[in-house]
């Protein structure tokens, strides 16, 4: 077991639903929802409140993580629609769209049942925390602009295509750690570090953050380590993560909602000016070697040799769009096709300025620019950690 590439630490099942406005409109008059109460921060302990909080979303355009109170409450919603059953988790999901493009990498899980073992790639080695089988679904929600419910007091229309995520994940939220990882990290020359946003103990989660440690000290000196962010259940929880490991951290990812998260505030996104102000809040506080945003228009590298991950953010941002455009089937022809294809004009006219503005330890890539009705919106970040990740071996 000598991969090069290391992914960790979560994973889980995804229900993917397929998008019915007629089910929720009647979900709407059923449960009497009123034009005020659609909310992205609603406490979700019912099927009402999912449906206000999916609302809420789809109102703001937004995309985002959050915690329901039982299984049961997803089930019941999934079976409402007809749907599909995936594979979730950033590593995971990374290594599914690594291996597409020829790349192959080792895992940990920390949940396996009949599903992992039918969709995981099979020449991936990995190891399990869970030594029993276990099935906590996360309900995988996506809506494209201009969908529109319209019922009773709510008229809603998406204004852009995004995707919402929806758990109650006992796996996850305790994140058990394999000590028998250290044997699949002895050759690494990269590890991805993800998972821990939906734990719920600060004791457990600096518990877990320890065995981390003590995992990365098997490293070999030279390899990097990545860490991805993601929509924390309580998010000062971040400050106690890369306070453990952010010595060790060389480059820490994160999206547009995540970064907005951070600096608690919204930035626009095409404003140079406010997303250098928000980057220079974040070295202030996290001591990784350099920061990673992904957006729909642009990525960029900020910090000690960004130069370095030219060819890093491009094949990110080229693997994330091919899973936006081609889904779950994406190819080698699909991922050459949209690398030659022109950047959108808002993601180019940003990194020229970006580039510009910022000097010799910033970098910043335009995205293609692709139409896509149907878009496939869950797993973009992840798509593009596996892109990221295997150019960082050249």
């Amino acid at each position: 077991m000598s991969e090069r590439i290391v992914l960790g630490f979560c994973n889980n099942v995804d229900y993917e639903i397929l998008w019915n406005a007629e089910v929720l409109e009647d979900l709407v008059n059923q449960f009497q929802i009123r034009a005020e109460e659609p909310s992205t921060r609603v406490a979700i302990g019912s099927e009402r409140d999912l449906v206000i909080s999916i609302l809420g979303f789809m109102q703001t355009a937004q995309g985002g993580e959050r915690f329901v109170a039982g299984s049961e409450i997803l089930e019941r919603f999934a079976a409402r629609f007809d749907k599909k059953v995936t594979l979730g988790g950033t590593s995971v999901r990374a290594a599914i769209a690594m291996r597409r493009l020829g790349y192959r990498s080792a895992l940990h899980l920390i949940t396996q049942n009949d599903h992992v073992r039918r969709l995981i790639p099979p020449d991936s080695p990995y190891v399990c925390s869970n030594a029993r089988d276990s099935v906590y679904p996360h309900l995988i929600v996506q809506f494209g602009a201009g969908d529109r419910v319209k019922a009773g007091a709510i008229d809603i229309r998406g204004r852009r295509a995004n995707r919402l995520i929806y758990h109650c994940n006992a796996d996850r939220i305790a994140m058990r750690i394999a000590p028998e990882f250290a044997d699949l990290i002895g050759a690494a020359k990269v590890l991805l570090v993800s998972g821990f946003n939906a734990m719920q103990s600060k004791p457990l989660l600096l518990q877990r953050l320890h065995e981390i440690a003590q995992l990365l000290e098997r490293l070999p000196v030279d390899a990097r380590v990545f860490l991805e962010d993601g929509g924390y259940y309580d998010p000062s929880f971040r400050k106690l993560i890369y306070g453990a490991l952010g010595s060790r951290i060389d480059l820490y990812s994160m999206n547009e909602d995540e970064l907005q998260s951070h600096v608690a505030r919204k930035i626009r996104l095409d404003d140079v000016g406010q997303v250098l102000e928000a980057l220079s809040e974040l070295h202030q506080v996290i001591p990784a070697n350099a920061i990673v945003v992904h957006t729909r228009h642009w990525a960029l590298v900020h910090g000690n040799g960004a130069a370095r991950y030219a060819d890093a953010l491009r094949a990110g941002v080229t693997t994330a769009t091919t899973r936006f455009r081609f889904g779950d089937d994406l190819t080698r022809a699909n991922y050459n096709d949209i690398g030659g294809r022109a950047p959108s004009a808002a993601g180019a006219k940003f990194a020229r300025k970006f580039n510009a503005a910022s000097g010799e330890n910033a970098l910043c890539v335009p995205v293609a620019d692709v139409e896509q009705s149907n878009a496939t919106t869950i797993g973009l970040g992840d798509a593009f950690v596996g892109g990221f990740l295997p150019a960082l071996l050249a």
